[in-house]
């Protein structure tokens, strides 16, 4: 097999590769560029695992970053095990080819527990006291002590959060680096998140993401050329592009005053119970899954949902199978806001009553996705000595909430989810010769084969369902 790389830069479009990114521009000008039809919903979790499944949502049941598991009645978002993707993956295709092929995961989703040879992947150590710090898990595990006292403990602040920069990239690009000098493996899956940070809280149009792409350029040029000396075969891929967007539709308070969501109230805040309520939405970027556990009144919250300004699309569960969304982790009801719109996740009408992680960076408790996590506050005085003195509390042991985070969502500029508007904002798969391609415009599915052919020089067919 071909040693091969595919490098994953979160969000790159043909319309952002020009004058900002230099490298790329030389790199690709005798590659073939191919544009990539995501799947529905176009999200990182979801556009991963048909990348590495080949398989629609239908068929590998990721059907968002997040998603209702009912027989827990509780909303998760952002788990880890790759237990929970329900078809094979590349690596275990590949190994079937040829046993002696390895595979190193570097920061791919889905990472832990999985029957990859190499996995690295951010994961922060929650302490009794409250406190949150940042660490990695690894496969082999003595790998997570080698990089971190190499290159320093993962930058979890910078991964996510108001303060996300280069670093995350630059760190991850490093480790892939190291474990290619450590281990060689023959597929390395390389995963840069910085394009997506920006262009969501300032939005595609604003004169500053000029640096963004000088930044991911930068590193994108360290690790193409070091894996091209080593004689790999780099591919460079991107997951969807992101949108201006203006309105934010806040489904779950819509469903809320038509007596549908029920919240208890503890301590003075108001926490959703899904499995008391009649219906309600989890909100993942400009797509939904609204779940109805009263049947009887389907038609009348299909009803309110189709009626809601900024939904342009609701699918149920017959009207899911075309776009092979049809899984029974996904909602009753499906729903796309506009190109313009992108869901909430908040359900309280009184701010007051708002629950304490609402105004943290909590991705694990809030249920559903929440862009304003890039944001401090605006209206908080002196928000950056508050954060430095909320900081120091942790730090000697005192309970201390990071409350910083913001809930105007009229904030959040861009966002992503919905099927490419323009060439020039679908997301891209560039690579030298690209093998049996005789199509400009591929789904997400025949990635996967793209892939196994280029590690293999040959045909392999896998069949798409």
């Amino acid at each position: 097999m071909h040693k091969t790389v595919v490098i994953n830069t979160v969000a790159l479009t043909p319309s952002l590769i020009g004058e900002h990114t230099p490298f790329l521009k030389q790199w690709m000008a005798d590659k073939n560029m191919l544009l990539i039809e995501p799947p529905l919903p176009a999200v990182t979790c979801t556009v991963q695992s048909c990348y590495l499944t080949g398989k629609w949502p239908s068929e590998h049941g990721i059907v968002g970053n997040g998603w209702y598991f009912k027989d827990e009645c509780e909303i998760k978002f952002w788990r880890q095990s790759n237990k929970l993707v329900q078809a094979p993956k590349i690596w275990d295709v590949a190994k079937e080819i040829n046993p002696a092929f390895t595979c190193a995961n570097i920061c791919w989703w889905y990472n832990m527990y999985s029957s990859a040879d190499i996995s690295v992947t951010p994961r922060p150590l929650y302490l009794a006291d409250g406190r949150k710090l940042p660490d990695c898990y690894t496969h082999p595990p003595e790998l997570r002590i080698a990089i971190q006292k190499k290159f320093g403990t993962f930058p979890l602040f910078h991964y996510w959060g108001p303060k996300t920069s280069i670093e995350s990239s630059r760190w991850i690009a490093n480790v892939s680096i190291e474990v290619e000098k450590l281990y060689s493996p023959t597929l390395t899956l390389i995963y840069l998140p910085h394009l997506d940070y920006n262009l969501q809280r300032i939005g595609p149009d604003h004169p500053s993401i000029a640096n963004d792409l000088r930044e991911i350029d930068e590193v994108c040029k360290d690790l193409i050329s070091f894996y091209e000396y080593q004689g790999a075969k780099v591919l460079l891929l991107s997951e969807y592009g992101i949108t201006a967007v203006h309105r934010p539709i806040a489904i779950n308070k819509e469903l809320r005053k038509n007596g549908l969501i029920h919240v208890r109230e503890e301590l003075g805040r108001e926490l959703l119970d899904p499995g008391a309520s009649r219906a309600f939405a989890v909100s993942d970027h400009q797509v939904a899954h609204v779940y109805i556990n009263d049947q009887g009144n389907y038609k009348k919250i299909r009803n309110i949902v189709e009626n809601i300004k900024g939904v342009e699309s609701v699918y149920g569960k017959s009207e899911q199978k075309k776009h092979h969304i049809n899984h029974r982790r996904s909602g009753d009801l499906f729903l796309l806001a506009d190109s313009d719109s992108w869901f909430t996740y908040p359900y309280w009408l009184d701010d007051r009553k708002c629950p304490d992680f609402a105004r943290t960076v909590d991705i694990h408790r809030k249920p559903g996705y929440d862009p304003l996590e890039l944001f401090v506050d605006p209206s908080l005085p002196m928000a950056q000595l508050q954060i430095l003195w909320k900081i120091a509390r942790k730090k000697i042991g005192l309970r201390s909430l990071l409350d910083v985070i913001p809930l105007d969502a009229s904030l959040v500029k861009g966002s992503h989810g919905l099927s490419p508007s323009s060439q020039g904002n679908s997301p891209v798969l560039i690579g030298k010769n690209l093998k049996a391609v005789d199509r400009k415009k591929i789904s997400s599915v025949e990635v996967f084969n793209i892939i196994i052919n280029e590690l293999t020089e040959k045909q392999v067919k896998h069949s798409v369902a």
